[in-house]
């Protein structure tokens, strides 16, 4: 009996593969977070922030998808990647409320957190992929989706998490509610990857979009740590 040989790796695998190297850093600046003295603290703050992100994701996916539907006449991989997005822009509308739902749980109004400046941490995350959906190719916005959807919480980390900021679980709807919705749309977009027929420089866009959103990501949350460390010393 010959057992199946297993064919090379496509680019969701090669992807995953790539951001191997960048995921160490962006873990160690969660655990930093999580396990902090100050967590209840700190947890608004993270939430604020995330806010700053997700609140942008749906219109930055829109565009990519329109720029790409104007493209697929002549492009399949754009027209894969506007039907993709086509079918995963409603999964993502709304999460912008539930952080702001959560945040409302902990007493924070509104009001404040969207008076608030996102950070330049926060616009690069964001913004480079601007640029590069409009400047360059649609295509690049998987690699932020990448990032995004590929490390759900788990529910065990979330857990530890309410115990230790003593805040009520209804504060952590988002986080608990993208443990159970994430490894699905993981699956889902891996399997949309797999399906465009990328060549090596788009598949490199893609790659080079999700190294910097790993960054980018991982500079947010020692921001959000940094921020209010030096708030709390400048107050002692």
């Amino acid at each position: 009996m010959r057992l199946p040989v297993a064919g090379p790796p496509g680019p969701a695998q090669r992807l995953r593969a790539t951001l191997g190297f960048v995921v160490p850093p962006l873990v160690a600046a969660s655990e930093r977070l999580v396990s902090h003295p100050r967590i209840s603290e700190l947890y608004p703050e993270y939430l604020a922030a995330m806010h700053g992100v997700i609140r942008a994701s749906v219109p930055l996916m829109d565009t990519a998808r329109t720029r790409a539907a104007a493209l697929a006449g002549g492009d399949p991989v754009a027209a894969g990647v506007a039907a993709y997005l086509e079918a995963h822009i409603p999964e993502e509308r709304g999460h912008d409320e539930w952080l702001l739902d959560d945040l409302a749980v902990l007493g924070v109004d509104r009001a404040e957190v969207l008076a608030r400046i996102p950070s330049p941490a926060v616009a690069t995350f964001v913004g480079v992929q601007y640029y590069w959906v409009l400047h360059h190719d649609p295509a690049a916005v998987l690699g932020y989706v990448a990032v995004l959807e590929g490390y759900p919480p788990s529910k065990a980390l979330v857990d530890g998490l309410i115990a230790r900021s003593g805040h009520p679980r209804k504060a952590f709807r988002t986080m608990l509610a993208h443990g159970v919705l994430d490894p699905r749309h993981r699956d889902e977009f891996d399997a949309a990857l797999d399906a465009l027929p990328l060549s090596e420089a788009r598949e490199a866009t893609v790659r080079l979009s999700a190294l910097s959103s790993a960054r980018m990501l991982t500079e947010v949350l020692h921001e959000v740590v940094d921020g209010a460390e030096r708030r709390w010393a400048a107050a002692a």
